[in-house]
């Protein structure tokens, strides 16, 4: 009954911000270095980062784990333990790591389990070294719970027979790339740490290539059908489980040719043909097929930076051109380069995301 009850109410608050913001477009002046400071500024309410100045005012474990590393850089550490904190204490409360913490403070998943959420509080963790000695019992039974729920226990990787939640939340994949590379993360991460580490049995690294990389790019999940996702070919490189120049060249070249990368990146594929999603998606529908979000364009900038620099000089200007138009940092856009929209959505603006433009 709680579960339901947090949809009840979240689900109308972000419905009608997001209206809200189709009618009211909240726009910063001057340059996209200072449009994007003054986003991060205001994602800070006092108590913890949220993840937008809009639809989402809530904790998101994952998005927040994105920025971690450039709010650290961007000289926010004091702001960055207090929102572990906070997020600690409410997860502690309900004996949960949840995707979520609304803005009353009650954890829940959206629209179920996922995976990476105590990967990217632990990576939070880990990253800021926030002091997590007093939470380290509560941290060490999720651990075991987790392994226990999520993985394989005799191939190591995500239970593919289980439908858990991810960052592409809206579609159905069997143990994702990107999920898998969830499990790489946090073992790497629990090693460096004073905590249980049930994963450090397995070598991530070699099962994702094993089971994923087809010679030229990453799949998108167990089932291995013939498609370029955009996630598969980023996280394993930003993340560092994979450090092979020739990989990585091979995974740009396929994501630009599959299209993925423009009016700018990053799509998470250039169609829905092929994939799955939950029924809610009815309500958002490409929401998450050939849209383009730009929680994961900062990320391949910095990855194309290491191969290409002047493709990726001009994706960076692609995004210094979108936020300097648009006056903010936006959450999605169609496949066309226009702000994301349907009938029941419009598109999120302010994103904590603009922290990881700043440190390109």
């Amino acid at each position: 009954m709680v579960g339901i009850s947090i949809y009840l109410t979240e689900t109308p608050r972000v419905f009608f911000s997001s209206w809200k913001n189709r009618l009211i477009k909240k726009k910063y002046e001057g340059t996209a270095k200072q449009i994007c400071e003054n986003i991060v500024k205001d994602c800070w309410n006092g108590r913890f980062f949220q993840t937008s100045t809009g639809n989402f005012k809530q904790f998101w474990s994952r998005d927040f784990g994105w920025c971690v590393g450039s709010l650290m850089k961007l000289n926010y550490e004091k702001e960055v333990h207090q929102t572990i904190r906070y997020a600690l204490n409410r997860f502690k409360h309900y004996n949960k790591i949840t995707t979520t913490i609304t803005p009353g403070g009650r954890t829940y998943d959206f629209p179920t389990e996922a995976v990476d959420s105590l990967p990217w509080l632990i990576h939070s963790i880990k990253a800021s070294k926030f002091p997590y000695h007093h939470y380290k019992l509560f941290l060490n039974n999720q651990i075991r719970k987790f392994f226990k729920n999520v993985v394989n226990e005799h191939t190591g990787l995500v239970d593919p027979e289980k439908h858990f939640s991810s960052m592409k939340d809206f579609a159905l994949r069997k143990s994702s790339c990107y999920d898998n590379c969830m499990l790489a993360m946090l073992s790497r991460d629990l090693s460096e740490m004073k905590l249980e580490n049930p994963f450090k049995q397995f070598d991530y690294p070699a099962l994702i290539k094993r089971h994923f990389w087809n010679g030229m790019y990453f799949y998108d999940d167990l089932s291995r059908q013939d498609y370029v996702a955009g996630d598969a070919n980023l996280f394993p490189f930003i993340l560092g489980i994979t450090t092979d120049k020739e990989m990585l060249r091979s995974s740009l070249q396929k994501i630009n040719k599959a299209g993925l990368d423009q009016p700018l990146p990053l799509k998470y594929t250039n169609s829905r043909n092929k994939v799955k999603f939950v029924w809610q998606e009815l309500f958002m529908r490409n929401y998450e097929s050939d849209a383009i979000w730009t929680h994961m364009g900062p990320l391949f900038i910095k990855l194309a930076q290491q191969v290409d620099k002047e493709k990726a000089r001009e994706y960076k200007d692609a995004y210094t051109e979108m936020i300097e138009k648009h006056q903010n940092y936006l959450e999605v856009f169609n496949s066309k380069g226009k702000p994301f929209s349907s009938i029941y959505y419009y598109c999120d603006s302010g994103m904590l995301w603009a922290a990881n433009y700043l440190t390109l």
